[in-house]
């Protein structure tokens, strides 16, 4: 272990294991604050696209900071065999253990989609599309404040001229055809990827979906959006309307980040309002 982070906190217990590491709560030596460590063990690594992810998500995690939806990191230690990044805490159920036990209300689904969308639309601005939106990634803290995270697949597009990215990346479930298709494509895959959250926090399953991961992709490519009537019946046509222009296979069709802000359904909380305003 990093001396640095030896001396400056205290780790405690086990709270998270993924590909390459471990998660642990840790706590300030200074203030006592809590926070998390996420340690990567670098001997895991298998390639060096595994080595340039590792490297990138702490560097667009400063960039994305200074907003309050978005993981914060705060430190970074590495010594011989291992990379610890220190970050917020988050303890509470994810977003995908919450859907283990019911769907959400529009209104429910709105008060979390809303910080959700107005934290994409922050990296976008900030020119980083995250390209693996998807409902284990979205965290809560003990205050049960939403935050986004897991950015090793980040891409930083930037905020000047608007560049397009390539590269098979993110979730069957939740990746945008023009990825599946192996097209270029821009940062409005987050878009598709979180309308996908909406439609699985309202109906309890994905829009797109088969047997197998080609199956599934294979649904996507298809983009043929359904709202079945036992599951849509009760549902405003306002959400429906967004998830329309969300889950939009034509991508010059498909909402921005900040236009799904404005959209009356993200104005309105959730709440059903008449369809005469949408545009």
């Amino acid at each position: 272990m990093s001396d640095g982070l030896k001396s400056d906190y205290q780790l405690c217990e086990e709270i998270g294991r993924g590909r390459f590491g471990v998660v642990y709560r840790c706590s300030s030596a200074v203030s006592s604050d809590s926070f998390a460590c996420k340690s990567i063990d670098k001997r895991l690594l298998a390639d060096a696209t595994d080595r340039q992810c590792l490297d990138k998500e702490p560097k667009i995690l400063q960039i994305l900071s200074n907003h309050p939806n978005i993981l914060q990191i705060y430190k970074v230690y590495e010594d011989q065999n291992h990379l610890h990044i220190i970050t917020d805490l988050c303890d509470s159920p994810d977003l995908y253990q919450r859907l283990t036990t019911a769907t959400f209300s529009e209104l429910d689904a709105a008060s979390i989609f809303h910080p959700l969308i107005s934290a994409l639309a922050y990296c976008h601005r900030m020119g980083v599309a995250h390209r693996d939106v998807k409902l284990d990634n979205i965290l809560f803290d003990s205050r049960n404040n939403l935050k986004l995270a897991d950015f090793g697949s980040a891409e930083w597009f930037g905020n000047e001229g608007r560049r397009t990215m390539r590269g098979v990346v993110g979730t069957p479930y939740y990746v945008a055809p023009e990825v599946l298709a192996g097209r270029e494509y821009t940062e409005k895959v987050d878009v598709w990827s979180a309308g996908v959250i909406l439609y699985i926090m309202l109906a309890g399953v994905p829009p797109f979906y088969g047997e197998t991961a080609k199956e599934t992709f294979e649904a996507v490519l298809r983009g043929n959006l359904r709202f079945p009537t036992r599951i849509f019946r009760s549902m405003s046509p306002e959400v429906k309307d967004l998830l329309r222009k969300m889950i939009c296979k034509d991508v010059s069709r498909r909402l921005s980040a900040e236009q799904v802000l404005r959209h009356p359904w993200i104005i309105h909380g959730g709440e059903t309002r008449s369809l005469t305003d949408l545009t």
